[in-house]
């Protein structure tokens, strides 16, 4: 079976998006099923098979994207369309309509993965509009566009639900991210603190993703600059880069913890970023927007345990509590939970232990064998 995948990200932009396209084209293999992808090109992209770059330019104020040629991106969906049974849109921009045209041109069927919780993203990039309206018109592009669609994947129940809300009529399929067996292969904690020179025994709580106001980064400083009153030697590694690294920095000078927080830039995914998980002696994430959190899980098969708010899509993965301590949402709170995790290298050991093994039921070769199935269903 063959299908399209089409997208406004692909790597080398890092992000979710990125991430869920390598796993399941890999996976889908071993069920049946070819998937090729159109995405933009980013100028120095490494040649990949099945994958058909579209020249595209950059994003004004965004170093990270880049913005498709619309007509080009149409054009190169609906040739690549042709000789596939389903088409799978990955982003609600320009790829989400050239999908769109290439599936009613062709009359096949076609189906997107809703990644992003737009409404709780908009304040943060348009602040001068009423948050109200903002949510209101993210709400009725949503519903427009799904319900335009033979059916929509979402990462979580929460997406469901709040999708099902909306107005969403279509069939909502929950079918997350997985994980491929390389996030389990062991990481190098020792030589990535030897080579951030990062003392072993400095207790080190980690952020993994896009240094954006979204993920909440804010609060996790917050949380450090109480935890430090009782753990001194504290010291948050936060990874990624995004809009908000220069607010944070500010934020973390205000707070005085500059000594106790780093921002190390990206890590790559294969080689460097296993190490940090498991250089760190907890994983911490308090995004109120995310839509799984597949950063969790990684971590987690890192042998690291994780502290973390359960709200959307994160509480699909927190809520058995294997791994992990959910926090409350507050600092002082969050902090506690943190401090006492931290103080207890026993907890450790064992909440480490159960991540690895709950990670492990999170395989994205059974996941790609349900998209595989879904695939075929709508193919029919």
């Amino acid at each position: 079976m063959r299908v399209l995948m089409v997208s406004d990200v692909y790597f080398p932009r890092i992000n979710g998006v990125s991430t869920s396209i390598e796993t399941f084209r890999g996976a889908l293999a071993a069920h049946g099923v070819a998937a090729s992808l159109v995405a933009p090109s980013y100028g120095e992209d490494a040649p990949a098979p099945g994958v058909t770059r579209v020249p595209a330019r950059r994003v004004p104020g965004d170093p990270e994207d880049r913005l498709a040629h619309y007509a080009k991106l149409r054009r190169a969906t609906l040739e690549a369309a042709v000789d596939c049974e389903v088409i799978h849109i990955q982003t609600p921009f320009a790829a989400h309509y050239a999908g769109l045209h290439a599936a009613r041109a062709l009359n096949k069927p076609v189906i997107a993965s809703y990644h992003t919780l737009f409404e709780e993203y908009l304040q943060h990039y348009i602040p001068w509009l009423p948050a109200a309206a903002l949510r209101g018109l993210a709400r009725r592009f949503s519903r427009g566009q799904c319900n335009a669609l033979d059916a929509v994947i979402v990462p979580s129940s929460a997406m469901r639900e709040r999708l099902r809300d909306y107005g969403v009529t279509r069939p909502l399929h929950i079918l997350p991210t997985g994980l491929p067996d390389s996030a389990f292969a062991p990481g190098e904690g020792a030589a990535f603190r030897a080579r951030h020179k990062i003392d072993p025994a400095r207790p080190v709580v980690l952020f993994v993703g896009r240094v954006a106001h979204e993920k909440n980064i804010g609060f996790l400083l917050e949380a450090v600059a109480l935890a430090r009153c009782s753990l001194p030697e504290l010291l948050f590694l936060v990874t990624g880069e995004g809009p908000a690294h220069a607010d944070l920095e500010r934020q973390a000078a205000r707070l005085g913890v500059n000594d106790n927080v780093r921002f190390i830039g990206y890590l790559d995914r294969r080689r460097e970023l296993p190490s940090a998980y498991a250089a760190a002696d907890a994983f911490v994430f308090a995004s109120r927007t995310e839509t799984q959190g597949l950063v969790l899980l990684e971590a987690m098969a890192q042998r690291c345990p994780v502290v973390g708010l359960s709200i959307m899509g994160t509480a699909d993965i927190l809520e058995r509590e294997q791994g992990c301590r959910i926090a409350p949402d507050e600092p002082a709170g969050f902090a506690r939970v943190m401090v006492d995790l931290l103080n207890d290298a026993v907890a450790r050991i064992r909440l480490g232990d159960e991540a690895r093994a709950y990670a492990r039921e999170w395989s994205d070769q059974a996941l790609a064998e349900r998209l595989a199935g879904l695939y075929q269903n709508l193919a029919r």
